[in-house]
């Protein structure tokens, strides 16, 4: 006896007798948003007007400094050393000054804690126009303020890194129930109490999540805007890449891949520990 095509339940049938798993509605919505990104990556390719035979000529080169690159020189191994030091050390100050002011202003951008709506859309407003302005810019224009160092990297870095973790940390304390807050505040807990006492105990791995992503990004970052003058590891792979000293840049990319795979490894190790 053939299997009836849809049952009372609303259940749909294949042939051979199983639950039809295809949805028509969503499935189409997919094939919408791929089209649209193909028509975008067309346009794109065609205002920028690539000359494909060229770039396809320049490709055995890629594979030709890499070659060189794997060809490492420790001759120069001290000022590597320094320079991948002060690219960490940047990179930890940055993050953790930026952490406690995303903190604090991630407070007040919840909607659930002070439950002032004017106050939280003005904060999420200003940081998302901070977080529009990529992290170089930032750099450079602290560059122009304090000069080329790593005074100028920590604090074009902070003001990005603030306003991704204002964002982030919102967010999670968002999650929390309100439900739950109201609790507490009609026991008489004020709303910092209720705040570092239940809403930050409750978030806490996901805040060790965002700021593990973002230390990750910002490390690689320091590894970018130390080109521009910013200091640490990025100036010597710069400055070698264009000396042709691929062997000592070699290390230094090489030192930046194993640090990056380490702290993510880490990271992830902290956040199954806390769960």
């Amino acid at each position: 006896m053939p299997m009836p095509k849809q049952t009372a339940e609303g259940l749909r049938y294949n042939k051979k007798g199983k639950i039809s798993v295809c949805c028509k509605d969503k499935n189409m919505s997919l094939v919408y948003f791929f089209a649209g990104t193909a028509v975008c990556a067309v346009l794109s390719f065609a205002y920028l007007d690539v000359d494909w035979l060229k770039l396809l000529s320049r490709v055995p080169s890629v594979g030709e400094v890499f070659f060189k690159l794997a060809h490492f020189d420790f001759g120069m191994m001290d000022l590597v050393g320094e320079a991948f030091m002060e690219t960490v050390s940047i990179a930890v100050l940055s993050t953790i000054y930026s952490m406690v002011l995303g903190l604090f202003f991630g407070m007040i951008a919840a909607e659930n804690i002070f439950r002032i709506h004017i106050l939280s859309v003005t904060v999420k407003s200003f940081f998302t126009f901070l977080r529009a302005v990529p992290t170089p810019v930032w750099v450079l224009l602290m560059l122009v303020c304090m000069g080329f160092g790593p005074s100028a990297g920590i604090a074009g870095l902070c003001v990005h890194t603030t306003a991704f973790f204002t964002k982030s940390f919102s967010q999670s304390f968002e999650d929390i129930s309100t439900e739950t807050i109201e609790a507490l505040e009609v026991t008489g807990a004020s709303k910092v109490s209720v705040f570092t006492n239940a809403v930050l105990p409750a978030a806490f791995s996901q805040l060790i999540a965002w700021t593990g992503m973002r230390f990750e990004i910002n490390f690689s970052e320091c590894a970018i805007l130390g080109m521009v003058g910013a200091g640490g590891i990025g100036y010597v792979i710069s400055s070698n890449i264009q000396g042709y000293q691929y062997g000592v840049a070699g290390i230094a990319i090489f030192l930046v891949f194993v640090f990056a795979f380490f702290i993510e490894r880490l990271f992830v190790k902290i956040k199954s520990l806390i769960k």
